[in-house]
């Protein structure tokens, strides 16, 4: 069983910086630390969390609360988070909210009462924030990643409403007047975001708002698919439809599919969020795609800060997403 003393040999540093390393307990440039994160990979060492924590009060572990877990955009992040924190010698407990406020609660509390170090939350739609009340009053190191709920947390997610206006555009430029939005669960911070750049470009671009109505409740799928046929019954039905998110753009897609129209040849379709077989879909869907990766990097680095840290200023990342044209919107 490799020791310490064989990954700072490999590295060639001292046991004592692998040990700042492991422990945080002093700075080491970050060339030297990725050395040492090397040493420890190729030599499969394996750091004694139990007596690391015990002797320094902590869990080494983290908590993800988030809603769900079987949605591609999560698992994502999750998977980033995990492989981010596995390099800190943090150990990942997972927990769903099933976006529910009451359950949000329970899960938080939870996490707490196991003593993880920090927890990293996409906060469901609560008006009275009783899962975030709790984290401020207990102290309790938190990220709020996706869903940026409050400035009184570190945060990370995307610059939502500038997306949205990049598709708008696109639609626009591609001459259609009349374009209606899917926006997914209402409430969510995302929502909101993202309908504010879409009634932002509806109005920078000069269409009639009455003629790009928001089809607010598309909660999930077949909900979607609903809307969209009550949308096509409409007086002034859309030319182009967008979806805000995976899953109103696979009931959007079902719901034309019922009234036998053909993207794009019947009705442009455009979505938030790139997902693996989006372009599989006939026509290939024209998204905006998230960087997932860095959105769960960047969350689990704040997090880990904020363990050490506790009492610096919170700070909100948003990261560039990229508009993939592909062609169901007629490109």
């Amino acid at each position: 069983m490799a020791t310490i003393a064989d990954v700072a040999r490999v590295a060639g540093v001292s046991t004592s910086t692998v040990s700042h390393v492991l422990n945080g307990t002093r700075f080491v440039s970050p060339e030297t630390e990725q050395v040492v994160r090397d040493a420890i990979s190729r030599t499969g060492y394996t750091p004694n969390t139990l007596a690391r924590a015990l002797a320094k009060s902590t869990s080494n572990s983290v908590g993800i609360a988030i809603s769900g877990v079987s949605n591609p955009y999560f698992n994502d992040i999750i998977r980033a988070v995990e492989r981010e924190c596995a390099s800190f010698g943090m150990t990942v407990f997972l927990a769903d909210t099933h976006d529910t406020p009451i359950k949000e609660l329970e899960v938080v509390q939870a996490l707490h009462q196991r003593r993880v170090d920090g927890i990293i939350l996409a906060p469901c739609s609560d008006t009275e924030q009783s899962a975030l009340a709790y984290l401020r009053e207990n102290k309790i190191p938190t990220v709020l990643v996706d869903r940026l709920a409050s400035e009184a947390f570190d945060q990370v997610g995307v610059r939502n409403a500038n997306s949205v206006e990049r598709l708008v555009d696109h639609l626009v430029g591609h001459g259609h007047r009349r374009i209606g939005m899917l926006p997914g669960q209402p409430g969510f911070a995302t929502t909101i975001e993202r309908v504010e750049g879409f009634q932002k470009a509806i109005r920078r671009n000069r269409l009639d708002p009455d003629r790009c109505p928001v089809a607010i409740g598309s909660i999930d799928v077949e909900s979607a698919a609903r809307r969209v046929e009550a949308l096509m019954g409409s007086a002034y039905p859309p030319t182009a439809l967008l979806a805000g998110n995976n899953m109103t753009s696979i009931g959007a897609m079902r719901g034309l599919k019922r009234m036998k129209l053909v993207v794009p040849r019947d009705m442009a379709l455009v979505g938030f969020d790139d997902f693996e077989w989006a372009d599989c879909f006939e026509p290939q869907l024209t998204v905006i795609a998230q960087p997932c990766e860095e959105i769960g990097r960047s969350a689990a680095k704040m997090l880990l800060e904020r363990i050490k840290k506790p009492d610096r200023e919170p700070k909100t990342v948003r990261h560039k997403t990229e508009l993939i044209i592909r062609n169901s919107c007629g490109c």
